[in-house]
């Protein structure tokens, strides 16, 4: 009867850790992540990232939509400080990807946490865990007309 008792109890205690573990979605403005230094260091303007419906110069070229997720440890770190740095890791992704298939932009950037897609010009999503944070984002790479 004691081993029931006591796993009765186990139980109980790791439905509260993971219950308080639950990952929160917050919402954070692009311009505090842009002049985060982790952000500052991968955007060196070659590329251009342009969010959500933000005007654009016309296209030449679609390349593709594509998509990535980017996590980071987020553990003793303050979540804006964490989210901005996985938005960096993401942002790399597109501007590697655009070089490769020979464009020069990422249009209609958009927050796409869990394949929801949030559109905004002047903010991004994060996931924030209890030692993980991440930021997923879907865009298209294009060339635009010069």
């Amino acid at each position: 009867m004691k081993k029931i008792k006591w796993a009765v109890v186990a139980v109980c205690l790791l439905s509260a850790v993971s219950v308080s573990a639950a990952d929160v979605k917050k919402t954070l403005t692009l311009e505090s992540a842009r002049s985060s230094a982790a952000v500052q260091e991968i955007l060196d303007g070659d590329i251009a990232m342009y969010w959500g419906n933000q005007s654009h110069p016309a296209v030449s070229k679609k390349i593709g939509v594509y998509k990535t997720s980017k996590r980071t440890n987020g553990f003793m770190k303050a979540d804006e400080d964490a989210c901005a740095r996985a938005l960096a890791s993401a942002l790399i992704v597109f501007q590697e990807r655009a070089r490769k298939e020979g464009g020069n932009a990422v249009l209609g950037l958009v927050s796409n946490i869990k394949n929801v897609e949030e559109s905004s010009e002047t903010e991004y999503r994060c996931l924030v865990g209890s030692v993980m944070v991440n930021v997923a984002l879907k865009g298209t790479v294009v060339k635009l007309a010069k």
